[in-house]
């Protein structure tokens, strides 16, 4: 150990000296006994070190557990990638990652075949899911290829650092040029696979939310907008934006029978083929750089050909 380094945290040292690794990765190795501390086993992540100690870690080769998800050869559109983060163009259809009713055919297991130099999650070879979108929500996302990689990338979205924009067409009659929901969310009391905002004050599992919405254009029966979400909830656009009475083209669960779409709504549902969410935006801060970087999606084809019909 160098002068300055003396004092110290372990965990603290090791994360500074080993790129990639989280210091809760780094707490990890130390209990499975795999740093030493002048030949010892050290016994606790906040043993402190002198100068001219000696410390040395074994970092294992990660490995694929049994259950490990696995790679497929699946289209996946790669929009930026370096030895930190990887950042997609995610299609409709597809899920973020392994559960039920999506055991593959997943973002996840696309990662696991299109990059290579994973440096694994926990000690698995795994990419980190930062953020997620629903299976029909097309557009930017950024995943971690390390442990350091993925508490950065959490931390900022914790903090609501990083800007999200996306683009919605939605169903009714504007008045506003801009709108905004600020509803609780909590899960339906009925039907659990649902979110609501409706009656949510004061029960305990209600989470804040924050949406704000501008109109872009407008067509007969629906709209075209900009939608900012300060807040990052499980299914939270649309469960704003339907109970404020403009649900997603292409909705399914939360479209809540408010009037009748027109026959252009109903067919550029068709054309969509799915809800109209995108995901057009993400700006963040490279979590080993710290360069403010920005990505952007393009509208998937079949967006443009819906519009057109909305326009007509």
């Amino acid at each position: 150990m160098e002068a300055a380094e003396a004092g110290q945290r372990i965990d603290r040292l090791l994360a500074g000296r080993l790129p990639g690794l989280s210091r809760s990765r780094c707490q990890q190795l130390i209990e499975e006994g795999r740093v030493t501390l002048e030949g010892v086993a050290v016994d606790r992540p906040s043993r402190k070190v002198d100068a001219g100690m000696t410390l040395e870690v074994e970092v294992p080769e990660v490995v694929s557990p049994d259950d490990a998800p696995a790679a497929q050869d699946l289209p996946l559109p790669i929009l930026y990638q370096d030895g930190a983060i990887v950042v997609v163009d995610k299609p409709a259809g597809m899920a973020v990652h392994p559960a039920p009713g999506s055991v593959d055919g997943t973002v996840v297991n696309a990662i696991l075949f299109h990059v290579p130099d994973l440096k694994g999650i926990g000690g698995e070879l795994r990419p980190g899911v930062v953020h997620r979108l629903d299976k029909d929500t097309t557009g930017v996302l950024v995943l971690a290829k390390s442990d350091a990689a993925l508490q950065g990338l959490q931390a900022q979205f914790k903090e609501r650092t990083v800007e999200k924009v996306y683009l919605a067409l939605a169903r009714g009659r504007f008045d506003d040029d801009e709108g905004a929901s600020d509803a609780p969310l909590a899960r339906h009391p009925v039907d659990r696979k649902r979110f609501t905002g409706q009656r949510t004050g004061g029960r305990p599992d209600a989470r804040a939310a924050l949406t704000r919405w501008r109109v872009l254009r407008r067509f007969t029966g629906a709209a075209e907008l900009e939608v900012r979400p300060k807040t990052g909830r499980t299914h939270q656009i649309r469960v704003h934006l339907a109970e404020a009475g403009h649900p997603l083209i292409g909705e399914g669960i939360y479209d809540l029978g408010r009037g009748k779409p027109g026959p252009k709504v109903v067919r550029a549902a068709k054309v969509l083929g799915h809800h109209a969410l995108h995901a057009h935006r993400l700006s963040f801060e490279h979590p080993e750089t710290g360069e403010r970087m920005t990505f952007e999606a393009p509208l998937p084809p079949e967006w443009a050909r819906a519009v057109e019909i909305l326009s007509e």
